[in-house]
């Protein structure tokens, strides 16, 4: 087989669940961060992997997942303010190995807010088998044909994973409120210890959802947020030309 200029031809699901099947130099424009999965999500009994949908803040619609590394993922794709939409499992890429047909769903569809987009694959590096690894190949080269990026990522850091796992949990635009987050904005101006801070604001039941709906979209910034846990004592301070 000819990994140099693979032939792959893409088929993913239209606006009315119709599969669609072209060249993949023929797709390079349409926008798949807004299409259907092309195979469905199932929940079986005994199952070691485990699929569900989540809430993206990003785009405010529900995007699924097959693993909790997909899920985990998924959620720090949705914490970075660069990612604009996201689909999972988007289209079939098909090519022939010499021998067989072959074909991989990527995980996900990635449109970054400057346009460009990028295919993500994910699996944990001891699980990549030869044939995944083939695969990850050709869609790495078919993405370089199509003008996307191609990322194939593993499992990610456990701080900072921890941290937006809490944070997300505050994702929701429910929790911001407009007399707390301008006072927040003020009295965040400068460097303060994050319930310090979230004190002099007000009550903590009121202040904290919004601050950290705040930390979600990074218009606050936490010091040592990828080394450390966050706590009362984590230093927080308006974002330079952060949020969304």
């Amino acid at each position: 087989m000819n990994l140099a200029e693979p032939y792959v031809e893409l088929s993913h699901l239209d606006a009315v669940r119709e599969r669609r099947r072209r060249p993949l130099l023929d797709c390079v424009t349409a926008r798949f961060e807004d299409v259907a999965a092309v195979r469905p999500f199932r929940w079986s009994r005994g199952e070691r992997h485990f699929s569900g949908w989540y809430w993206a803040a990003t785009t405010g619609q529900h995007v699924g997942f097959e693993s909790w590394l997909e899920r985990d993922r998924l959620l720090l794709m949705d914490f970075d303010p660069e990612v604009a939409g996201v689909a999972s499992q988007p289209f079939w890429l098909h090519w022939h190995d010499g021998k067989r047909e072959r074909r991989h769903a990527p995980d996900y569809f990635v449109r970054r807010t400057d346009g460009s987009a990028v295919v993500v694959d994910v699996r944990a590096d001891e699980r990549i088998e030869p044939k995944d690894a083939e695969a990850f190949e050709v869609t790495r080269l078919a993405c370089g044909q199509a003008g996307w990026g191609f990322e194939r990522v593993g499992v990610p850091d456990a701080v900072l994973l921890a941290n937006v796992r809490w944070l997300s949990r505050y994702r929701h635009p429910r929790c911001l409120h407009g007399p707390v987050v301008n006072r927040l904005r003020a009295t965040l101006s400068a460097p303060v210890p994050l319930m310090i801070g979230a004190d002099a604001v007000g009550d903590r039941l009121e202040t904290l959802p919004a601050l950290f709906h705040l930390l979600w979209l990074q218009e606050v910034a936490a010091e040592g947020l990828a080394v450390e846990l966050l706590g009362p004592s984590t230093i927080v301070r308006l974002a330079d030309g952060g949020g969304r």
